[in-house]
């Protein structure tokens, strides 16, 4: 099974694209994205997207997993539009209102890898050389509190032979 890399400069480009057709800064993309959950955000007090998170993605190559739903919201695009060489389509990700946020359920993502890991007979060590990266990155995802990087979100989806939206839920808190 070939599993092809999320390309996180491609969704900084498109972010950076759609930022020049509008005329806006970064801030004010940040702001925007914050916007898209409002009613939401008003209630947690959370502090908003950084405008460098986004902007900063170009030199890092990469996003947290929970990040690049906040921009895939904003560009009306699912994860796999952004997998290199892979499905150009995926399943659109679940409708969110002002009073929702998308977020990744990471408990079901380790759930699904590891019953398809113990189904198959593998070890975490077997999975990670597949997954292309360290043993303890994925068997820990379990513990995980916020995120993890998207790119390995999307080798493990791709894995697993599912669309990311079967992982990604409109979260009220």
């Amino acid at each position: 099974m070939v599993i092809a890399e999320f390309d996180a400069m491609a969704l900084y480009e498109a972010m950076d694209a759609k930022r020049v057709s509008l005329m806006l800064s970064w801030s004010q993309v940040a702001d925007q994205i914050w916007q898209l959950s409002a009613d939401l955000n008003s209630r947690r007090h959370d502090h908003p997207i950084s405008p460098s998170t986004l902007s900063g993605m170009a030199r890092r190559g990469n996003t947290s997993c929970q990040h690049a739903l906040f921009m895939l919201r904003w560009l009306g695009r699912t994860p796999e539009s952004f997998v290199v060489g892979g499905r150009q389509t995926g399943s659109p990700l679940p409708p969110a209102g002002p009073d929702r946020r998308l977020r990744w359920d990471l408990k079901a993502l380790y759930d699904a890898m590891d019953a398809k890991r113990r189904a198959e007979g593998i070890t975490w060590p077997e999975l990670a050389i597949v997954l292309r990266c360290q043993p303890g990155q994925i068997s820990g995802l379990r513990k995980v509190r916020f995120a993890v990087g998207m790119r390995l979100a999307m080798r493990i989806t791709q894995w697993l032979g599912r669309p990311a939206a079967d992982f990604v839920y409109a979260a009220r808190w």
